[in-house]
């Protein structure tokens, strides 16, 4: 039996300037995609990024999320650390889980000037 994916909100609509999610437990999962949009804007940004745990007590920001842009360079595929918006707007990402294994991540949004920040995980066993 194929398990569903499970698409949950980690981020709901933060105007807060700094917004940090629960811990989302990705330790058995095959593929992480995450979704950030903002919206409301009218000026500044708002950057996204993504902490990940081994034993769910220390969380590092991540190098890993996989940038949906064109390759373009020799080296593969495009790894980033965070993900500035700063237009009412939405960008997807993968996290690298063929060479890292994770306990649980979480998803930071800090907020310059004025928008809302949403971000969404799907979550594929």
């Amino acid at each position: 039996m194929k398990v569903q994916p499970v698409l949950m909100t980690a981020i709901d609509a933060s105007a807060a300037a700094t917004t940090t999610s629960q811990a989302i437990n990705v330790e058995n999962a095959k593929k992480v995609t995450l979704l950030f949009t903002r919206t409301l804007h009218s000026s500044g940004s708002t950057s996204f990024a993504v902490t990940g745990s081994v034993d769910g007590i220390t969380f590092v920001t991540l190098n890993m999320m996989i940038d949906n842009v064109t390759n373009a360079i020799a080296e593969g595929l495009t790894r980033v650390a965070a993900s500035s918006l700063a237009s009412n707007t939405s960008k997807m990402y993968a996290l690298d889980l063929e060479n890292f294994g994770y306990k649980e991540i979480k998803v930071v949004a800090t907020r310059t000037t004025d928008g809302s920040a949403t971000a969404k995980v799907l979550i594929e066993v």
